[in-house]
């Protein structure tokens, strides 16, 4: 089905159902990639500089352990993926990778961590669904 899928991942939502639905999306074609996408917001990035002296690399590290029952998860099914970072701002960094990348398809969880959250959609989601060309599908 689906060859090259990117899936930005929020540490504020929960990505249980995520891996599921990917093996779905991804069916029986052997020839797929999975891009798991953080961004590393600029004020976060400045601020463990400044005050805890640490810097990208370490911070894509303790992120990498954060992200670990997800991506275990993804080995257990089997599924193919890559882990990217980068740092800026959060809409337009990711604005930027899904332009500048061929994609088939967004994968987003909007499943909240914190239920008293009064909308449906998150910002950032809402934002990427109705500014990209590219298929967006919102797990819940």
């Amino acid at each position: 089905m689906y060859r090259n899928i990117l899936v930005p991942y929020d540490f504020g939502n929960s990505f249980t159902n995520v891996p599921d639905q990917l093996k779905k999306l991804v069916g029986e074609n052997p020839d797929y990639m999975i891009t798991i996408f953080n961004i590393i917001s600029e004020g976060e990035h400045a601020n463990s500089v400044r005050y805890d002296g640490k810097h990208f690399d370490t911070l894509v590290e303790e992120k990498k352990a954060f992200m670990e029952p997800f991506t275990d998860q993804l080995d257990a099914l089997g599924l193919n993926y890559q882990v990217q970072f980068e740092t800026g701002l959060i809409k337009r960094t990711l604005l930027k990778e899904i332009k500048n990348n061929d994609y088939d398809v967004v994968v987003m969880s909007n499943k909240r961590s914190k239920r008293d959250i009064k909308h449906v959609l998150g910002h950032v989601t809402h934002k990427i669904a109705k500014r990209v060309n590219t298929p967006v599908i919102i797990i819940k």
